[in-house]
């Protein structure tokens, strides 16, 4: 076992030679593990910055958090899985999945969020918050509570005893490259203009000729298909079951308040801390351990700094 490493004693004065290359050999297989345990948690930070992406994003511009955000990603992982299922390659299923996630972004904010906007912060956390426990009983009607998953496995990568998912690989290059091409999207374009400043000021905005509603749609529209992406990234990763959201919900809304909400910078470096809390943690000690010290981390820096480390004073 990896605590046993740890706690084993250094080499006495007086030890044979061969017992001096076991030590030296054991202190370097020590290295090895938590090496990889670092490198992993920097390729599950991908995952989480790209599910934290769109809920701050949502949160920047129209100023609620969606509770039902990593719902909404299960209903993508399920659309992705029927439409592979039904023949579908696996490009075209993904994009499918997109498309109806980021159609169910337009759907939420249409029928649920725009008559609470502006009724109290509460009132649209429990509003939201329904959404979460209607899709997850809707799900478990339709489908049932067995896992299911796409069949496709791409392998690891392996080097220097070292083991590296190829998903977790191609999701963290992905993550990158939606965090890039979203940020030219709101510096270079128009919509991405106005959408920046509705975020920064949302009463001037309409009287200077910016439709709000159309950008509160279009914003909804992104960040669903950012929770599609997403999907499509974790069903090559994980089984799809009806309460997977319950895995990772807390997780996203814990890196966005974190880094600050409606911060997508804070919360895609605050997903890079919380990963490696986990994987090693959870490499040293147990899975569990790593998800204790992590939710220890951020509730003694949200103590100490309720707006989250990159978020402005409120």
């Amino acid at each position: 076992m990896f605590t046993d490493l740890i706690l084993r004693s250094p080499p006495q004065a007086g030890v044979s030679k061969d017992g001096r290359e076991r030590n030296a050999s054991m202190d370097c297989q020590l290295d090895i593990f938590f090496l990889e345990a670092v490198l992993n948690g920097l390729l599950l930070a991908g995952l989480l910055a790209l599910l934290a992406l769109g809920l701050n994003l949502i949160f920047g511009v129209i100023d609620v958090v969606w509770i039902c955000y990593a719902e909404l990603v299960m209903v993508g992982m399920y659309g992705i899985y029927y439409a592979h299922k039904g023949g579908a390659p696996f490009i075209l299923a993904a994009v499918i999945g997109i498309v109806l996630v980021a159609a169910a972004g337009i759907v939420l904010h249409q029928l649920v969020i725009r008559p609470v906007l502006d009724s109290a912060p509460i009132n649209q956390l429990l509003v939201t918050g329904g959404v979460l426990f209607f899709l997850q009983a809707a799900a478990t009607m339709a489908f049932g509570i067995d896992f299911r998953n796409v069949g496709i496995r791409l392998g690891s990568f392996n080097a220097f005893d070292m083991s590296f998912s190829y998903s977790r690989i191609i999701t963290f290059g992905v993550a990158l490259a939606a965090m890039l091409l979203l940020w030219l999207f709101l510096s270079r374009s128009y919509i991405g203009i106005a959408i920046r400043a509705i975020a920064q000021d949302r009463q001037i905005m309409p009287l200077m000729g910016v439709d709000q509603r159309r950008i509160y749609m279009i914003t909804s529209a992104i960040g669903g298909g950012l929770a599609g992406l997403a999907a499509s990234l974790m069903v090559l990763q994980f089984d799809i079951y009806p309460q997977i959201g319950l895995q990772f919900g807390p997780l996203i809304f814990m890196i966005c308040v974190l880094g600050g909400l409606g911060n997508m910078l804070g919360g895609f470096i605050a997903a890079f801390i919380i990963s490696e809390f986990i994987a090693v943690g959870g490499s040293c000690f147990a899975t569990e351990w790593g998800y204790a010290i992590a939710f220890l981390f951020f509730m003694v820096v949200i103590f100490i700094r309720p707006q989250g480390l990159f978020g402005g004073k409120s």
